[in-house]
């Protein structure tokens, strides 16, 4: 057991969990506040608003794509180095985050190459074409922020590996720096000097630079992983390991992107059927309501996943040491803590959602944008808590190496219910059954979760988990 990560296995585990969770949770806050700073400008800026709003939207999952494949390798790399620092196998955790750095790179460029290539068919598979404003902001956005798509995918990555590293402090400085830089830039290019979305778009580019070069500061002054130059030679074994352990991560991610996608395209399907969004002056007000209603939810969910893989370190290592005890009662807090964030959010989305809509810029909008606004946000996220604890699942069930389950369990909520709610409800309730989807979708998946969760309670009870792991030893080993 190593000596500078044995700390893992002894201090309580309220009092890590805070330690890796609180920076975490501010990393992914902050990292969420790029987008959502960008809206919150854009919308109260006159000669922008709710066609700004839908462009927001439009590129969003465009973002969450580049932020899935950070996220795979980085979480994957995050938890494959604390399950192999909790067996001693260190060599293995220096290949794995020299081999991350080598796939980000390539991952940055060759994404941010498609992007620039295929960007007006991009735009209009998401939705961009529901009038010719929104699609001309959606442009100038989209331009601008593919330049820094391989920036803000090394930042992403790395911030993972650097809490791994045991620096959750500084994983979250780097990210922090970068959204305050965008915080300042942002009022400056959009109202100052009157870039629009351009203004909004190299702001946030702005901010990722900062973010990406700190944290190649850090990787060249690692404190427990060693990096030598043999280890950012790609290793097939190493690779699969890790992308498998951040597969879940992945799935989430992008799974998102496909129900965000036929989200965006019902709106503006059964949009155009309703006898008020059916206007040309009032195509785009659904599709902004929408972005901005998920806007919230990602604060929410920014949140709840910096709770749940701030543990990734924690649980990883108590995995891999075999102390089955402390696992469980981390799970217990984490659960618990989740359902108090759902609870919390559910309130204030169900008693004061015009005062959420405020700070989207409403005031510069028709009444018809404020009613379609208060019935998106009090519908859409009516089963947050059930939303919580089931995104606290998919990371725990990762975290412990069951990437399988965990896998199975995100894309059932994403894929199956997601898009397919999405997709069958508008047949029967129009535009509102969009809204109808997330709800039903959360609620499901809860009842399956339900199923993992007291399994995975009898597994740490009992030892059987740990027999799993114990026999699974050489899974994680690459020697050859």
């Amino acid at each position: 057991m190593n000596e500078n990560t044995a700390f893992l296995g002894e201090e309580s585990v309220g009092k890590l969990m805070r330690k890796y969770s609180i920076p975490c949770i501010i990393s992914l806050l902050v990292g969420a506040l790029y987008n959502i700073v960008d809206q919150i400008f854009i919308a109260n800026a006159s000669y922008l608003g709710s066609y700004g709003n839908a462009a927001n939207t439009v590129v969003f999952p465009l973002t969450v794509i580049a932020l899935a494949i950070a996220v795979m390798t980085g979480d994957g790399c995050c938890a494959y180095v604390s399950l192999s620092l909790g067996k001693g196998e260190k060599d293995n955790a220096g290949k794995s985050t020299g081999n991350s750095v080598v796939l980000m790179v390539v991952s940055g460029i060759v994404l941010m190459m498609i992007y620039l290539l295929f960007s007006n068919g991009i735009i209009a598979m998401f939705g961009g074409t529901v009038n010719a404003e929104t699609f001309r902001h959606s442009k100038e956005y989209f331009f601008y922020i593919t330049l820094g798509i391989p920036f803000y995918m090394f930042g992403q990555a790395m911030n993972p590996v650097i809490r791994a590293d045991g620096s959750p402090k500084f994983a979250m400085f780097s990210t922090l720096l970068g959204a305050v830089i965008n915080i300042i830039l942002d009022p400056i290019f959009i109202f100052s000097f009157k870039w629009g979305m351009i203004g909004a778009a190299v702001a946030t580019v702005a901010g990722q630079i900062a973010t990406a070069v700190l944290s190649l500061w850090y990787l060249m002054h690692m404190k427990i992983v060693q990096i030598g130059k043999e280890d950012f030679r790609l290793d097939g074994c190493i690779v699969k390991r890790t992308l498998l352990l951040g597969i879940t991560s992945f799935l989430s991610q992008i799974s998102l992107v496909a129900a965000m996608a036929a989200i965006n395209n019902m709106i503006r399907k059964y949009g155009a059927m309703d006898p008020v969004f059916g206007q040309e002056q009032y195509a785009q007000i659904p599709m902004a309501v929408v972005g901005i209603v998920m806007k919230f939810f990602q604060i929410v969910i920014s949140i709840v996943v910096g709770m749940a893989a701030g543990c990734i370190p924690v649980v990883g290592y108590n995995m891999g040491a075999g102390l089955k005890d402390r696992v469980r009662k981390l799970f217990t807090t984490l659960l618990i803590s989740e359902a108090t964030v759902g609870a919390v959010a559910l309130f204030i989305v169900e008693v004061f959602p015009k005062t959420l809509i405020g700070i989207f810029g409403a005031s510069n909008e028709s009444v018809y944008y404020t009613e379609f606004a208060v019935k998106a946000f009090r519908i859409y996220l009516c089963m947050m808590v059930f939303a919580c604890i089931n995104k606290a699942c998919f990371i725990f069930l990762q975290a412990m190496g069951k990437a399988l389950e965990s896998t199975v369990l995100s894309m059932v909520r994403e894929i199956v219910f997601g898009v397919g709610f999405a997709l069958l409800l508008p047949l029967k309730f129009g535009l509102d059954g969009v809204l109808y989807s997330m709800p039903l979708s959360d609620f499901l998946t809860f009842i399956i979760a339900a199923v993992l969760i007291v399994r995975t309670y009898h597994e740490t009870g009992d030892g059987s988990a740990f027999r799993f792991s114990k026999a699974g030893d050489n899974s994680l080993s690459c020697s050859r």
